[in-house]
């Protein structure tokens, strides 16, 4: 049988989700290895399903991630994906991988628990005779790090008849009109003219950090004008969107990712106590401040979204 890579590709970007093996995971920062040294509990890590059994059927979806070692966010989120998926494709049998090997090797050192890397699952997908491969990663945006997992899967892709690479979140213009869509409706109750409702992202030094203007954009052209999206490590920063909140005449403000995962971004530089976070920094200026530690995975609709990528991809 022809072999055959079908991708959908955009001219989006990316959040820095690495994929394992290559420069952009090699970049990944010392604070990040840090934080899952000092994190505090984070729930029971046998709740979570690792999806790294053998036994795989010829039809296989392999779910990517970057990964979190916070275990009831990863279960609620990235679990809460694949389980979605697996409803949606019941002909397939769904497994998981990570691209950070630093969060693989601590949850295998601090809870026993064992988390393919790509690398490991490509072997055991080939080990257990998958004929069709589907791999679906759970990146927000397509951009360096979505390629590189691209280049990794097209560089294994003789070993399948066939393999199909869907879209990530924001892929095209439609995904962004739908996601906003979607996070006003999640935040709707907090929406009373007094609250100011700001998104936290990862960001990233690359192009790729235009898409959390455009989302900003989005939201103000549709007259969400107490909206706002910044990042973590790129601009907008905490400080742009400080300033902006700061034009308008809030009493209130809520906090809230805008990442799958409720990880160490969230609970920490975005809720944390400790001087320099998000709450800390909006606090100081007189707002009340609330904080949803919950990922974007948690949410149906965006659970949705990923299932319809996959539906485009295999019809592709």
């Amino acid at each position: 049988m022809r072999k055959k890579m079908t991708a959908w590709l955009a001219m989006t970007v990316s959040f820095m989700l690495a994929a394992g093996g290559t420069a952009a995971f090699a970049a990944q920062t010392e604070a990040e290895e840090a934080a899952v040294e000092t994190e505090a509990d984070t729930g029971d890590a046998s709740l979570d399903d690792p999806r790294n059994q053998d036994g795989i059927g010829s039809k296989e979806i392999l779910v990517v991630s970057f990964g979190t070692s916070f275990n009831d966010s990863r279960r609620m989120t990235i679990g809460a994906i694949e389980t979605a998926i697996e409803e949606a494709f019941q002909d397939y049998d769904v497994r998981r991988a990570f691209t950070s090997n630093i969060i693989i090797d601590h949850i295998s050192e601090r809870d026993g628990v064992e988390i393919d890397s790509v690398a490991d699952a490509l072997e055991r997908a080939m080990d257990n005779g998958v004929k069709e491969l589907v791999v679906q990663p759970t990146h927000l945006m397509s951009g360096f790090e979505y390629n590189d997992l691209y280049d990794m899967i097209a560089q294994n892709a003789d070993a399948f008849e066939s393999v199909t690479v869907g879209a990530p979140l924001l892929d095209t213009d439609a995904d962004m009109a739908a996601v906003e869509e979607i996070l006003v409706d999640w935040t709707k109750e907090y929406d009373d003219g007094k609250t100011a409702i700001v998104f936290m992202g990862h960001g990233t030094e690359a192009d790729s950090n235009g898409v959390y203007a455009a989302m900003q954009e989005l939201m103000t052209e549709d007259g969400h004008d107490n909206y706002f999206i910044g990042t973590v490590e790129a601009e907008p920063s905490l400080e742009d969107v400080l300033a902006l909140v700061k034009e308008g005449s809030y009493e209130r403000v809520v906090l809230e990712p805008m990442m799958v995962v409720a990880g160490d971004h969230a609970n920490n530089d975005m809720a944390g106590d400790e001087d320099g976070s998000w709450k800390r920094a909006f606090e100081a200026e007189g707002y009340e401040v609330t904080c949803l530690l919950r990922g974007l995975g948690e949410n149906e609709d965006i659970q949705n979204l990923y299932i319809e990528h996959l539906k485009k991809a295999l019809e592709g």
